[in-house]
């Protein structure tokens, strides 16, 4: 990142000659957060990288990523389409927030919140959103990965739009994971906060 370069930040906007790095904008933000339906507060530490998701370097395990999915110890995960060209670093990170291995496809009990990998040319998007939603616990949200424009597999925003909306849910929020994956939260349609 330019050190001339104005961006905005979870805090505000930061950037410009005067401002080098965001680690001076603030030491703690308070960031408010949804996961299970469940509120919550996350503190983004000074130097969080991810205090702006489409920052060059941003990666995937940074703690204001993880944050940013509102994960608590003990929530149990499942997590659809898995294949090797997923994020392990983001993977990984979600499992040590948690405290929990993420749960596979095959789970039989109640989840508190699902992540999907899906790519251009897997199976029908909607569908697989009516499956995850199976076991997922009353107003616990559903985190879709896609790979980021450019990258092969790519899912357009509108393509995610119309299948989420046939699922019965919606989009409230997408920022970028690690360098070539988009998450976009998904919840129940009327449920935004």
């Amino acid at each position: 990142m330019r050190s001339d370069a104005v961006v905005p930040t979870v805090l505000g906007w930061a950037g410009g000659a005067a401002d080098a790095g965001l680690a001076s904008v603030a030491k703690v933000a308070r960031v408010p957060l949804l996961w299970a339906g469940r509120r919550l507060c996350a503190n983004l530490d000074e130097g969080s990288s991810a205090a702006v998701a489409t920052m060059e370097g941003v990666t995937s395990g940074d703690s204001g990523t993880i944050a940013r999915l509102g994960l608590t110890p003990g929530l149990v995960i499942q997590e659809f389409g898995y294949d090797d060209d997923c994020d392990e670093a983001f993977r990984d990170a979600i499992q040590s927030a948690t405290g929990e291995d993420l749960v596979d496809e095959g789970f039989g009990d109640v989840t508190d919140g699902v992540i999907v990998w899906f790519r251009d040319g897997d199976d029908d998007l909607a569908d697989l959103l009516m499956d995850v939603q199976t076991l997922l616990d009353d107003g616990a949200c559903v985190w879709l990965l896609t790979p980021k424009s450019g990258v092969t597999g790519h899912v357009t925003p509108r393509d995610v739009g119309e299948a989420a909306s046939l699922a019965g849910l919606h989009q409230t929020s997408s920022f970028v994971i690690g360098e070539s994956w988009t998450a976009t939260q998904l919840v129940e349609k009327g449920r935004s906060k």
